[in-house]
C-alpha cells in the first residue's frame, strides 16, 4: 500500500492496530509483548486504535453475547495459552460499544505515553479475566486509579471532544492504510506500508517479514 510523497520518510515504524475490547487482540497479547522486544530498536512502534465498536446505551443481544462467548471458546483452542472469564456473561449488562475502552487508552496516554501499555493491560484484564465492563465509564475510571492516573483528571479527559476527535483521527489513519481487521501489524518503510501476517503463537515469522522489508539484521 502506497502513499504520498509527503509521508515518505526512512524511518521504520511498525504500527499496531488494535482495540483494548478486541479478543483476538487478548489472545495476541503475549506475542506481541515478546515481538516488541526483539525488534530492531531503530523501529518505532505506534498503536492505533481500532474502534471496533461505537458508543451505544442499548444492552447486547442474546443472539451477540452467545457468538461473542463461541469466538473466546474458538481463540481458546486456537491459542490455549489465553484465559477467558465467562463470568463475564452473567455477572454484567453486556453492550456492543468498545469506544469508551478506545477513549481510556487515549486518555491514559494523556497523561503520559508510558501509561498508555499499562491501560491497554488493565482493560483487558478487567474484561477477560475480572468479569468487569470496560464498557461502563465507572470501570475505566476506577482502572485509571488503580493504575496510578489523576482518576479525576481521567474521567475529565474522557468525556473531552479532544478525546474523541483523536479517536477519529486514529479511525481515519486505520482505514487510509486498509488495516480494517484486529490486531494488524502494518510496517511503514520508505512511504510504503507493509502488511506483516499475524502468528498468535509464535513471533519468528513476524519478525522474519520485518526484518526482510527492511533487509537489516536484528539487534
Amino acid at each position: 500500500m502506497s502513499v504520498t510523497d509527503s509521508h515518505k520518510s526512512h524511518k521504520a515504524i511498525l504500527h499496531y492496530i488494535h482495540d483494548p475490547m478486541c479478543s483476538w487482540c487478548w489472545a495476541f497479547q503475549p506475542v506481541w509483548k515478546t515481538l516488541k522486544q526483539a525488534l530492531p530498536r531503530s523501529i518505532e512502534i505506534h498503536n492505533s486504535l481500532g474502534g471496533l465498536a461505537a458508543d451505544t446505551t442499548e444492552p447486547m443481544s442474546l443472539e451477540l453475547q452467545q457468538k461473542l462467548q463461541s469466538i473466546w471458546r474458538h481463540i481458546q483452542q486456537k491459542v490455549p495459552q489465553t484465559e477467558f472469564n465467562f463470568d463475564f456473561w452473567h455477572l454484567n449488562q453486556p453492550r456492543r460499544s468498545t469506544y469508551p475502552s478506545c477513549r481510556a487508552v487515549i486518555a491514559a496516554r494523556n497523561q503520559g505515553l508510558e501509561y498508555e501499555e499499562t491501560m491497554i493491560l488493565a482493560i483487558q484484564q478487567a474484561y477477560y479475566l475480572k468479569a468487569q465492563n470496560p464498557s461502563d465509564n465507572n470501570t475505566l475510571v476506577s482502572l485509571a486509579n488503580e493504575i496510578g492516573l489523576n482518576a479525576s483528571e481521567f474521567e475529565r479527559q474522557l468525556k473531552q471532544p479532544e478525546t474523541e476527535q483523536q479517536l477519529k483521527q486514529e479511525l481515519a489513519f486505520n482505514q487510509s492504510i486498509q488495516a480494517t481487521s484486529f490486531p494488524s501489524l502494518v510496517l511503514e518503510y520508505k512511504g510504503v506500508f507493509h502488511d506483516i501476517p499475524i502468528d498468535y503463537r509464535h513471533i519468528d515469522s513476524m519478525l522474519n517479514s520485518i526484518l526482510e522489508v527492511l533487509k537489516c539484521p536484528a539487534s
